[in-house]
């Protein structure tokens, strides 16, 4: 059984002391590859240098490299800061850009100055995928409409993943029809998540690839009841994959070869360095 794991934050310090050892757990849980994503510019070194660091481990998923400037932390971005990622582009084989998009969730980023910057940051990023040829990874926290509105506007059509999905059965049938799978993490796990687990089983199984979202979105039977967050891993990705499976009545081992199919559809660049 293989596993990809389409979004991770695996670069990240709270990896930095037990990093390999967590990759050889992921390894050996059938998580063959797993995407590292970009947020701020300022950690594009450490995102490369942990890209680095996994290909030296002896035992590790394969992974990729998706860099991108993350809406949430718009205060932040310089336009500069878009040169360093078309450099970054330029200079390696990135799977994506990602991860992009709006974020509406704080009321300051609901000002119109701020929206409109974060619009305009998520504009030219897909110029620079459009230059590249490459898919994106989305992240939409409260802003389905404006981000639909915005890939028809710019007429993207290199589609790519719709991250931790949480809009509702016609806006993920929308993302659906511009090319975009829908990332599905370990809240599928919470019988709570209600929403998630109709869009689930209204749009079905090929429409989905599974992502940790690690160190963040642990599944509910990963999570320690002591801890206030309980750091998630890629190891934790088979927990992903079983939620996924209850919900959608199907066999486990099935489901993760429509799966690992589905992400190398969406991501073909994968099919080209995986061992």
């Amino acid at each position: 059984m293989r596993l990809f794991d389409t979004h991770t934050h695996f670069d990240v310090p709270e990896f930095d002391h037990d990093r390999e050892q967590l990759a050889c757990a992921a390894k050996q849980f059938g998580v063959d590859a797993l995407v590292l994503i970009g947020f701020v510019a300022s950690r594009f070194d450490d995102l490369l240098r942990t890209h680095q660091q996994l290909q030296g481990f002896r035992t590790a998923p394969h992974s990729y490299l998706a860099p991108g400037l993350h809406p949430f932390y718009i205060e932040q971005h310089q336009p500069e800061d878009l040169l360093a990622l078309e450099s970054l582009l330029k200079q390696q084989q990135c799977l994506a850009v990602g991860e992009i998009g709006l974020d509406t969730f704080l009321k300051q980023h609901k000002q119109p100055d701020v929206l409109q910057q974060q619009k305009n940051y998520f504009t030219a990023q897909l110029e620079l995928a459009q230059q590249f040829d490459l898919p994106v990874l989305l992240h939409i926290r409260k802003s389905h409409a404006d981000v639909l509105a915005l890939l028809k506007k710019q007429r993207f059509q290199r589609g790519g993943i719709a991250h931790a999905f949480s809009g509702g059965i016609e806006e993920a049938k929308a993302f659906i029809q511009l090319g975009f799978k829908l990332g599905i993490t370990g809240q599928i796990t919470n019988p709570n998540a209600k929403k998630l687990i109709q869009v689930v089983q209204a749009v079905g199984a090929e429409h989905l690839v599974l992502e940790t979202d690690c160190p963040d979105m642990t599944p509910l039977c990963c999570q320690t009841s002591t801890e206030q967050h309980t750091r998630n891993t890629p190891a934790n990705l088979p927990y992903v994959l079983d939620g996924l499976a209850a919900c959608l009545n199907m066999k486990s081992d099935s489901l993760a070869e429509q799966l690992w199919q589905n992400t190398l559809d969406v991501l073909p660049l994968a099919k080209t360095n995986m061992l």
